[in-house]
């Protein structure tokens, strides 16, 4: 098991590393070379917490956005939320996260997110998953399963005892955990974020891909579920 950020994983399992990568929803989208497990995901339902665009002018002013290295879907998906507002801000690297809250515009996910949040900032936030939700009424998917197309059943039934052993200790992880407050691991983990991939998140999928490719941010390729 390798532990790394998203773009990592996706240079990993993109150069045959690994046999299966949990990757952010573009590394598939964009790349016509992985099956997806069905059933499993990285999903919120509205607002989620940990991937947003923080900024000090209105949303119609911003001009450039510092984007977050460890990211690749929430970049399409700002671009693309931006897109539909009309709006088309130069996208550039965060040159480092201790330069974010100095910055007009930044996009943040996950810790980094967190961690900008507890500080404190002089910054408005707007939550990219609550943002996708009012744009189409759909829970958002931000990583899956991808799997490199070789045999692979076993690997499988391994990811799905790992997804469903996960859920069962999810209680266990909220309280021996450290991080933040056990109010907010409670709400993160047990509700912004949920881990299932059904009809809804096959149907924001498609929705994002349709998207993506209005907005000239493709191409985009089919994605191929597997059980």
């Amino acid at each position: 098991i390798k532990y790394a950020w998203p773009t990592q994983l996706a240079g990993m399992l993109r150069r045959d590393e690994l046999d299966a990568a949990l990757v952010s929803i573009v590394e598939v989208l964009f790349t016509d070379r992985y099956d997806v497990l069905d059933g499993i995901a990285i999903a919120s339902l509205g607002e989620v917490k940990s991937v947003f665009l923080a900024h000090r002018q209105p949303l119609a002013e911003v001009r450039e956005v510092f984007c977050d290295p460890a990211s690749l879907t929430s970049v399409s998906l700002l671009k693309l939320l931006l897109a539909e507002r009309g709006l088309k801000p130069d996208f550039k690297p965060l040159p480092d996260y201790e330069a974010a809250p100095t910055l007009d515009a930044v996009l943040l996910i996950g810790d980094r997110a967190l961690d900008f949040s507890f500080a404190g900032h002089p910054h408005a936030v707007w939550d990219l998953g609550a943002a996708w939700n009012e744009l189409t009424g759909l829970p958002f998917v931000y990583a899956v399963w991808a799997l490199r197309r070789i045999p692979n059943a076993a690997l499988r039934r391994t990811l799905r005892e790992a997804r469903d052993f996960g859920l069962d200790t999810l209680d266990h992880i909220i309280n021996s955990r450290t991080e933040y407050t056990r109010e907010f691991r409670r709400d993160y983990l047990g509700w912004h974020i949920h881990y299932h991939l059904g009809t809804d998140e096959k149907r924001s999928i498609a929705r994002f891909a349709e998207l993506l490719t209005r907005h000239g941010l493709g191409p985009v390729h089919p994605v191929r579920f597997v059980s």
